[in-house]
């Protein structure tokens, strides 16, 4: 109703997305900044914190975070909405882009590959790795808690074992081998109708590689997002979160969980194994070692630094990981130009910084930097790791929480209930 967006007459109204015309307004303005973004427009220059993330340079970057936010929304199907830990993301991941490649991928003398179009596949390898999702499901859901973490961990070791056992797939160890680029043919014609890959002309303008394979992650993050969001407002939904939050007593109202948790390897796997092919696919070649134990651990991190059980902290943490990176490079760069300078505060930050061997300093910034002092590449691992056990304990909901704390006080600013 007008002048009362919280009174809610039904519980259609209630359970809409976007209930209220504010946030609906919001999603528009949202989705038109980043559909502007790669431009170099007036309107969009004078937004802070946007217009640089469409430089070529941070574009890469937001387009990595857009493939990963993908395998990101299938744990959280699996771990934050249904409640089932896993440390096994990262072997799906690698089912779909083994199935990528072999199913697009050019065959050689000791490479196999089919060099299928694209839209075959791209969904093929999300197939794939949901039906060995449902293969393992009878295993998984026999244990939970820790034992289900342990009983994932291991298939981070199978898929590495497999990889290198079948070379011919994933190509040798050390290297990889090419992966079929973002393009899109009706069948195996030499010329693509649509390449995402390279730079030229498109529509009516001069795009570049990324900012075309941004706007066509963009289209599917946002139709996954969208899928998974509304999935929560199901039945299938409700009965996920009904066994995250009590398995045994939703179990006796007569919520399935081996149907509804065997549901959930399914949909998890299956975004694993598009994040992984679209992350083959984007970076070209990629060694099998890169679905690793580390690579779990990065999703996992991204949903318990962005906030458990919500697509918004999916999205916020993906970023936070992703970016981070890049971030932490830029102010190591700026404090070491600080530290050379002459300035007031050189000495400050020449306390901080390391740009040789026996000069002091905490963060080194030289290229061979092992040990002590500590190599600024491995800060932003730290920064994990400190913020993991920082929400943990004191914002279990993420930076997702953080924000509904900031928004409800402004929303009862200035009574305090």
């Amino acid at each position: 109703m007008r002048g009362r967006p919280n009174l809610y007459t039904s519980y259609e109204a209630e359970s809409q997305l976007f209930p209220t015309t504010t946030h609906k307004v919001a999603l528009g303005l949202g989705l038109l900044v980043l559909v502007l973004m790669p431009f170099d427009l007036p309107v969009i220059n004078q937004l802070p914190f946007v217009r640089f993330l469409g430089d070529s340079i941070w574009l890469r970057l937001v387009n990595k975070m857009l493939i990963f936010t993908i395998g990101a929304l299938g744990l959280h199907l699996l771990s934050g909405l249904a409640g089932q830990l896993s440390l096994g993301h990262a072997f799906f991941g690698g089912v779909g882009a083994s199935t990528a490649v072999l199913m697009g991928g050019k065959a050689s003398a000791n490479l196999w590959g089919w060099g299928l179009p694209m839209w075959v596949w791209l969904p093929a390898a999300g197939m794939v790795a949901a039906l060995i999702g449902i293969a393992i499901a009878p295993t998984a859901v026999r244990v939970r808690g820790l034992y289900l973490g342990i009983v994932t961990l291991g298939l981070v070791f199978i898929g590495l074992h497999l990889s290198r056992m079948f070379p011919e797939i994933a190509g040798p160890g050390d290297l990889g081998r090419k992966w079929p680029r973002m393009e899109l043919r009706l069948w195996k014609e030499e010329e693509p109708f649509l390449d995402f890959s390279r730079d030229g002309h498109w529509l009516w303008f001069d795009a570049s590689k990324h900012q075309k394979t941004y706007f066509f992650l963009l289209v599917i993050v946002v139709l996954m997002a969208w899928w998974v969001a509304n999935l929560g407002r199901t039945r299938t939904g409700r009965a996920l979160a009904a066994i995250r939050d009590r398995d045994i007593a939703a179990e006796i109202m007569g919520v399935h969980e081996y149907r509804y948790k065997t549901t959930a390897f399914a949909l998890s796997s299956f975004y694993a194994g598009v994040s992984g092919a679209l992350f083959a696919s984007f970076v070209g070649q990629v060694p099998p070692e890169q679905w690793s134990l580390r690579a779990s651990v990065t999703f996992l991190a991204a949903l318990l630094i962005g906030g458990m059980g919500r697509v918004s902290g999916v999205f916020m943490g993906s970023f936070f990981v992703i970016m981070s990176t890049r971030f932490v490079e830029e102010v190591v760069d700026w404090a070491k130009h600080q530290a050379e300078a002459d300035g007031l505060f050189s000495g400050f930050f020449d306390f901080f910084i390391s740009r040789g061997t026996g000069d002091g300093g905490l963060i080194s910034v030289a290229e061979t930097a092992m040990g002590y002092p500590l190599p600024a590449s491995a800060l932003d691992e730290i920064i994990y790791g400190v913020l993991i056990i920082v929400f943990l304990l004191f914002e279990p909901l993420g930076l997702s929480g953080i924000w509904m704390k900031v928004r409800n006080y402004w929303k009862g600013w200035p009574f305090s209930y």
